[in-house]
């Protein structure tokens, strides 16, 4: 790690100088502090807000300049959802005294109380639930936060809240999916469902599911509907959210009938984490010896969500093979410098900005607003990992085109079958 640009990045952020390791400490302690502190800076002014009853009070949100005129109501969901799904796996993790720690309790009481008056409806600060289609989209995301932290962000809820949320994701049932990636937001919206005992909608996980495995095209990669599109949506929701109901389905079939036979379902686990961990070997491709990754397809905006099969591959502990948890934190560690250093991120009150690297309004998608950026926690999911991880522990490695473009041995890239 090059000390000059670690110590440049934090200041150009406002956070002053951290304090260097010394020399027993392994150097990977600090860049986790500093994954910890960006991923809270984004994270808090949406949770704070919306804890205190004032998101939509303080919150100036912007729109594409090719806003596609639905209900602007619908940003204060997807910033949200799409900010507690990445910081979730993080707040599942014990409470300790360190800075991390702190930070990430105080995060965690703005999580909860945010739940609550999401659903509150004497709340200003209450959820359009029950009009848009795209409420499904952003209600999907808040429910794979709470498939993935259920003891942190679902059971310390009170039941007036707990219900309201049921109520709320059952009422979803009215949005019919289009026939793309959305019939997973469906998918996994009753696998939450099914996994907290209530009467999910079966057909809508399987079909989701199903769906998604017919549009398979090989080597990785699914299509998003009839057609294939080059994009990140595979990483963006497709292979993650697949893994997320997969796991979900095995999990509550093996708990309610133990002595039964789910092989099958475990087949489509199986293949489905395969198939995720050759896409996120392609990610870790993409990734240029300078921290840089290719700016192509729809919703680019959404910045490092771009790499959430690799990022949650990580969390899983299921990286491809021929990537090593370090590598993985060695790549990501720099293309996320790469992006947040970059002038014009955040704006001036610390919101998320349209754009990629940087504020770029004009590359948005007609259907984003400056909530829809907060997809981006989405790359910090291993924040999950404990700090005695290999992810966070072991020593520093380069990555493919590191070592590529350096004329060092790399592993030869090769087609798959499943």
């Amino acid at each position: 790690m090059n000390r000059r640009n670690f110590l440049h990045t934090n200041a150009a952020l406002g956070w002053g100088v951290l304090n260097w390791h010394k020399p027993s400490q392994p150097a990977t302690e600090n860049v986790r502090l500093y994954w910890a502190k960006l991923l809270y800076k984004i994270a808090e002014p949406v949770l704070k807000n919306l804890s205190q009853h004032t998101l939509v009070k303080n919150w100036k949100v912007e729109f594409s300049p090719t806003w596609d005129n639905r209900n602007a109501k619908v940003a204060y969901l997807e910033a949200f959802g799409r900010t507690i799904v990445g910081v979730a796996p993080w707040l599942a993790l014990p409470d300790d005294d360190t800075e991390e720690g702190t930070l990430r309790k105080k995060l965690k009481q703005y999580a909860l109380k945010s739940i609550e008056n999401s659903v509150n409806p004497d709340s200003p600060d209450y959820m359009l639930w029950r009009k848009e289609g795209q409420t499904l989209v952003d209600a999907a995301f808040l429910a794979q936060a709470f498939l993935k932290a259920p003891d942190a962000l679902w059971k310390p809820l009170d039941t007036v809240t707990q219900k309201r949320v049921i109520e709320e994701f059952t009422l979803l049932r009215r949005v019919v999916p289009p026939n793309n990636n959305w019939v997973l937001f469906a998918a996994i919206v009753e696998a939450f469902l099914l996994s907290i005992g209530e009467n999910a909608d079966r057909y809508r996980i399987e079909f989701g599911v199903r769906k998604i495995e017919e549009w398979y095209v090989g080597d990785g990669w699914f299509k998003d509907g009839e057609v294939f599109h080059i994009d990140y949506y595979n990483s963006f929701v497709i292979q993650p959210m697949l893994v997320d109901v997969l796991q979900t389905w095995l999990e509550v079939n093996k708990r309610q009938s133990p002595s039964g036979n789910h092989q099958v379902l475990q087949d489509r686990y199986t293949k489905a984490v395969k198939r995720m961990q050759r896409h996120a070997d392609f990610l870790e491709r993409l990734i240029s010896p300078e921290g840089t990754f290719p700016a192509f397809g729809r919703s680019i905006t959404y910045r490092v969500a771009a790499f959430q099969s690799l990022t949650h591959a990580a969390l899983i502990h299921q990286l491809p093979e021929n990537v090593t948890p370090s590598q993985a934190r060695c790549v990501l560690t720099a293309v996320i410098k790469r992006m947040f250093s970059q002038e014009g991120v955040f704006d001036q009150e610390g919101w998320l900005t349209l754009g990629f690297a940087g504020h770029q309004p004009t590359i948005a998608d007609s259907y984003s607003n400056s909530g829809s950026m907060y997809l981006t926690t989405l790359g910090f999911l291993p924040l999950g990992l404990p700090a005695s991880d290999p992810f966070w522990s072991d020593t520093d490695a380069e990555w493919t085109q590191k070592k590529a473009w350096s004329g060092k041995p790399f592993k030869k890239d090769g087609a798959v079958n499943y």
